[in-house]
């Protein structure tokens, strides 16, 4: 018989799994030998186990299927806690295996003894402690299809002496996704139908459930006349070919998106997890579709509630919607659109010679010059602002991040899977510098595992969006410097191809050069400090956090600060 280390191994190769992802210890011995062992299965080392976690969720996001890191016992699983929590809330399909201390110890507070059931229940839909070999490989199995089908984190945890036991049956799996049809009810969709029908402006709001329905939402919006706006997680799935689209809400967004869904008198929430409640009108009516009944009404109270998935549901409705609907409110948001994305553009502009380079800029040359094909995974903080804005989509480009769990340092571990599951592609991480700074380790993990990552850092000195949501709250910028070295110099000397742009003029070659080098390469791009992030609609709170930040500021003796943010922002505050 084989071990149970050797018996997982087998079962996962048997499944399709062709990497692994994390970082050896003794309690993973068994684990990791059997990887050997075995041959097929890629064992992805990386330089933190919280990169490996990361970098499974990416794979998962892309690719749809299975994903596996693995941690050794205490500190070691401890680290895949940060990523998994962002893959579980990404909602995709990733296994950990959890070594565990001796069995024997287990109890006594021996060496990095921990209790991981308890640490990984709120970061998983699964988890399980596998205490003797006979549990094996059901366990697995469980683990699998708990992850797959519930599209989540499934954590087995295993003490390194039962990993190297012998196993009491060796048979292996393959645990296949379900594809249900999920529709609501007739009566429930003849409601809907009423409602809409009898709608003078409707509003489609589109999130990552409208994945693989491009199509069918906007044959909806087309009998609805209705406009599209997309939560930050739904821009990849409905931009592109879209003549229905008016861009983003929400504190990312622009004020075109915000508009389309004030003036609706429905909204119709199609897959969208938005949390922002401030961002949906008051006086709507909202009706939601969503895979999830549990997630009905989360977010804003909604009028009808339908459990479906979105292509079907969309299909299922059409028949039922009238034809030759006005469209005046479509209209009318398709032009608001148009002068509020000229503006934008506008803002991405070259800065003067000798100035930090306005981050719109980068992010609108990146976007003319990347592939058509290109994943795009930016840092959480203003790369997503940036990536949200001005990087435009098509059928085959990708944009993943830490969306809903949002958390620093993302980007280039999330890219280590992303480019590990599809080699022959664009990967291209937006890093910020303080994300970069966090996991600064993965940069070797990319040279050692040969992954050509193209990365762009936002090298503004400081922790940005956190400045920005300090000046909002009316506080003086405090704690949020970053002492930089040259990332160029640095990655150079790890074994990347760098450049360095200070100017304006260099960016577009620069840029051009990375993305054509065969292997890693990585553009630091010193951008403007001070430049804001406007979001569509600011507050009277957010109005006098801004001024009471302004007299602070002053008072604190700091007031050069505010001359170089109005010098940052003329163009866009004048």
């Amino acid at each position: 018989m084989p071990t149970v280390a050797e018996n997982i191994v087998s079962a996962l190769r048997h499944h399709g799994v062709q990497r692994i992802y994390g970082l050896p210890g003794d309690s993973l011995n068994g684990f990791t030998d059997a990887i050997r062992r075995d041959g097929e299965i890629r064992w992805m080392h990386v330089r933190h186990e919280e990169a490996a976690a990361f970098a499974a969720s990416a794979e998962a996001e892309l690719t749809g299927e299975l994903t596996v890191c693995a941690g050794s016992c205490g500190p070691g699983n401890l680290h895949l806690i940060n990523g998994l929590y962002d893959a579980n809330r990404s909602r995709v399909p990733v296994l950990a295996i959890a070594a565990h201390i001796p069995t024997a110890e287990i109890g006594s507070t021996y060496f990095q003894e921990t209790h991981p059931q308890e640490l990984f229940r709120e970061c998983s839909v699964y988890v399980e402690y596998v205490a003797d070999p006979v549990q094996m490989p059901r366990l697995l199995e469980i683990a699998m299809r708990e992850a797959i089908e519930k599209r989540g984190v499934a954590v087995l945890v295993i003490p390194g002496d039962v990993l190297l036991a012998k196993a009491k049956n060796d048979r292996v799996a393959t645990v296949s996704r379900a594809t249900p049809r999920i529709l609501p009810s007739d009566d429930e969709l003849r409601r809907t139908a009423d409602v809409l029908n009898a709608a003078e402006k409707v509003t489609i709001l589109a999130g990552a459930g409208v994945a693989d329905a491009h199509d069918e939402v906007v044959d909806l919006a087309r009998r609805l006349q209705a406009p599209i706006v997309h939560a930050l997680r739904g821009k990849e799935h409905i931009e592109w070919d879209n003549p229905f689209d008016v861009g983003m809400t929400g504190l990312l967004g622009f004020s075109s998106g915000y508009r389309a869904m004030e003036d609706a008198d429905v909204v119709l929430m199609l897959g969208t997890d938005f949390p922002y409640q401030q961002f949906y009108p008051s006086r709507a009516t909202h009706i939601q579709v969503d895979v999830r009944g549990e997630q009905l009404g989360r977010r804003h109270p909604v009028d009808i509630g339908l459990v479906g998935t979105v292509r079907d549901t969309a299909r299922a409705l059409l028949p039922l919607l009238a034809e030759g609907r006005s469209t005046r409110h479509a209209d009318d948001a398709r032009s608001h659109y148009r002068t509020t994305r000229a503006k934008l553009d506008d803002l991405a502009v070259p800065a003067a010679s000798g100035k930090p380079l306005h981050p719109q800029f980068v992010a609108r040359t990146l976007d003319r010059l990347a592939a058509d094909d290109a994943v795009f995974i930016p840092d959480v903080g203003s790369p997503v602002v940036w990536a949200a804005r001005y990087l435009t989509m098509t059928k085959e480009r990708r944009l993943i991040g830490s969306f809903a769990h949002g958390t620093m340092a993302n980007a280039v571990s999330h890219a280590i899977g992303a480019q590990a599951a599809f080699p022959d592609r664009q990967i291209v991480a937006l890093a910020g510098d303080g994300g970069l700074a966090m996991l600064l380790g993965e940069l070797i993990t990319i040279v050692q595992n040969d992954l050509p990552v193209k990365i762009v850092v936002f090298d503004n000195s400081s922790l940005n969006f956190v400045e920005l949501e300090m000046k909002a709250a009316g506080f003086v910028n405090y704690g949020t410097d970053l002492r930089n070295p040259d990332f160029a110099a640095v990655a150079e000397a790890i074994g990347i191809t760098s450049f360095r742009v200070d100017e304006s003029a260099d960016l577009e070659t620069s840029l051009a050069a990375a993305l054509a080098h065969p292997g890693p390469a990585l553009v630091s791009v010193k951008t403007a400090r001070q430049e804001l992030s406007m979001p569509p609609s600011v507050t009277l709170e957010q109005a006098k956090g801004f001024t009471l930040y302004a007299i602070r500021t002053v008072l604190s003796g700091r007031g050069d600060e505010l001359i170089d943010l109005a010098a940052t922002n003329a163009r866009q505050l004048f």
